[in-house]
């Protein structure tokens, strides 16, 4: 035997207060969307009808609870559609429809009227069918789920809905003349149907403009001026420019406003969009490819779906198609500046360069147009790539900021400009560089490559140092280290350590080896071999120009000499931010305690007094 589902409408309430809904008050909307539904299903019976919608709050003179009273001159309701679309959660008078007509109706699931129950108790609704026999009829519905229907005793002249709201005691904030203003305009705004408020004794239309995209302006600096300060109405915020926007996927229209301020690149931007004229969200995440994060939208669509909630759209296809349609004008807007205005592009990329390399990297043809205005950090200082490859044939990068800080002083030193990738997005911009344009020379670099540019010593110095390579050759050989010796800037930097990207990984497989069980550490030890038979050797370059290195090379005690060069090689690798392994630590730390035992022996060879 089957059974069915047994409702509980105090639970559903509870549900959708806390959980559906974000605040109560968004029953404004469900009426409103409820009216301009009923109002745009009156239009397919009779076309040109034009539509109205009144809201009226009733003061109780003996200062009781106020009333809100919701009327449209739409389509109304027979008997038949109250019981069914009224009393049956799931249902929706668009439902039959729907699927024919899906753009001309916002609500789809038959829940909105339950939001009412979130500010009051009872709902009356009287309503009279432009389908029917013209009596009016009177639905009266109890939070606690039961509800009656009787012919009204003050039959309606004409088809349409009135919707009689009594305030609940803990309610009564969203039932001043204030608040229902500040809720009908905010939701309803751009609603084509005019929507007259009645408070305090007098009567005023709260939206009585199109939107500011679909006026007409006398000039395009009037328009620019008047959507900006639009903007700044909606947002609180001065914007650097705005964007036209447009979709046929959706039929998508509004604005796109480009940020004064660079944003957090993790935090998707929160846009106002409505849906047939009416708000769905203020905070829609959705709507914009991932990279346009630069900018704020204000959007308005006729053919994209809402969720239950009807506060945001859903995720289906036709979505996908106009947020790849609204990315285009994005593009084409940067496209365009690039052309007519290239210094507010520059302005621009130095506000939200992140978003415009993600652009970039997506886009061949926005790549050829902003890469030479793109700035990067390099050894020289801060500069673009197309003052770069001006001054330089070739374009040398490193791609972590490990191998920057290991080369940036000694190059700077030698005149050599070598970019740091280390940023988002840059070394894929910089690798994406010869395969867009096929005439660009990119060259990955790495501290080995330094010393082949440094001077050599001449004849007499490298017999002078002879006895400290020997001395050095010998201490780093358990390192696998090799040892050079060139003259090179600046003369602060004594030792300069260097080796290639397999190098560092070789380093970091030793210290994972170091550090973890049995069984992982021989499977390390088979990377490491690899490795090991593959890459060149790291080296460590001595400064012949260093008065330190040069005392060194007189020093005729053989321990303190390879003491001194295991101390800078230590040194040498923690300015090149290389990871210590196991052995490199005891290192340090017997140079260390070398070092106090020297001194403690000098002091008490003086008698420790000085």
């Amino acid at each position: 035997m089957d059974h069915r589902f047994q409702v509980n409408l105090r639970g559903v309430i509870e549900l959708l207060s806390h959980h559906l809904y974000s605040t109560p008050g968004v029953f404004v909307r469900e009426l409103l969307q409820n009216a301009t539904d009923a109002i745009r299903a009156r239009q397919h019976l009779e076309p040109g009808h034009p539509g109205t919608v009144r809201v009226e709050l009733i003061e109780k003179q003996d200062g009781g609870l106020p009333t809100l009273l919701f009327s449209d001159d739409g389509v109304g309701l027979t008997e038949e559609e109250l019981h069914r679309f009224l009393a049956t959660i799931g249902e929706s008078s668009k439902r039959e429809t729907l699927e024919a007509r899906r753009n001309d109706f916002i609500g789809q699931f038959g829940i909105g009227l339950l939001s009412c129950f979130m500010v009051c108790d009872e709902l009356l609704v009287v309503t009279r069918s432009a389908k029917g026999d013209g009596s009016t009829l009177e639905w009266r519905g109890r939070h606690d789920g039961t509800y009656a229907v009787r012919a009204s005793e003050h039959p309606l002249e004409r088809p349409g809905t009135q919707v009689f709201l009594v305030a609940r005691a803990d309610a009564a904030e969203y039932f001043t003349a204030e608040r229902v203003r500040q809720l009908a305009t905010h939701y309803g705004g751009l609603l084509p149907f005019p929507i007259h408020l009645t408070a305090d004794g007098r009567t005023e239309t709260l939206n009585p403009a199109p939107p500011p995209w679909r006026r007409e302006y006398a000039s395009v600096a009037e328009r620019r001026k008047a959507l900006l300060a639009y903007g700044r109405e909606v947002f609180h915020t001065d914007f650097v420019d705005c964007i036209p926007l447009r979709a046929e996927a959706g039929q998508v229209e509004g604005l796109a406003f480009v940020l004064p301020f660079s944003p957090n690149f993790n935090a998707r931007q929160k846009h106002r969009v409505y849906l047939k004229d009416m708000l769905l969200s203020e905070s829609a995440e959705n709507l914009l490819p991932e990279w346009a994060f630069f900018v704020k939208c204000v959007v308005n669509a006729q053919g994209l779906r809402p969720t239950a909630s009807r506060e945001s759209f859903y995720e289906d296809a036709t979505l996908a198609r106009a947020r790849e349609s609204l990315g285009q004008v994005l593009r084409q807007y940067l496209v365009d500046l690039a052309h007519s205005d290239p210094r507010t592009l520059q302005r621009l990329i130095a506000l939200h360069g992140l978003s415009v390399k993600a652009l970039a990297l997506d886009d061949d043809d926005f790549f050829r147009l902003v890469i030479h205005w793109l700035p990067f950090e390099t050894t020289l200082g801060m500069m673009t790539l197309g003052h770069y490859r001006q001054t330089y044939p070739s374009v040398r990068y490193v791609t972590n900021l490990d191998s920057f800080r290991q080369v940036a002083r000694v190059a700077a030193a030698q005149e050599l400009c070598i970019i740091n990738g280390a940023y988002t997005h840059d070394t894929a911009l910089l690798e994406k560089l010869p395969r867009v344009l096929p005439d660009a020379r990119l060259e990955l670099f790495s501290a080995a490559q330094l010393p082949q540019r440094f001077e050599e010593p001449t004849p007499e110095e490298h017999q002078q140092v002879a006895r400290l390579r020997q001395v050095a050759q010998e201490a780093l050989e358990p390192f696998r280290c090799q040892v050079t010796l060139k003259k090179f800037l600046p003369v602060e930097v004594p030792t300069l350590y260097g080796d290639v990207d397999e190098g560092a990984f070789r380093r970091d497989v030793e210290r994972a080896r170091e550090e973890t069980d049995e069984l992982y550490a021989s499977v390390l030890e088979g990377a490491l071999a690899e490795s090991q038979e593959e890459e060149e050797k790291p080296q460590l370059c001595f400064n012949l120009l260093n008065p330190v290195v040069r005392r060194l090379a007189r020093v005729r005690d053989v321990a303190q000499l390879k003491l001194s060069v295991e101390m800078l090689y230590v040194q040498a690798l923690l300015l090149g931010h290389r990871p210590l392994n196991a052995r490199e630590m005891a290192l340090l730390n017997r140079g260390l305690l070398g070092l106090i035992t020297a001194r403690l022996d000098e002091d008490e060879g003086t008698g420790g007094v000085h």
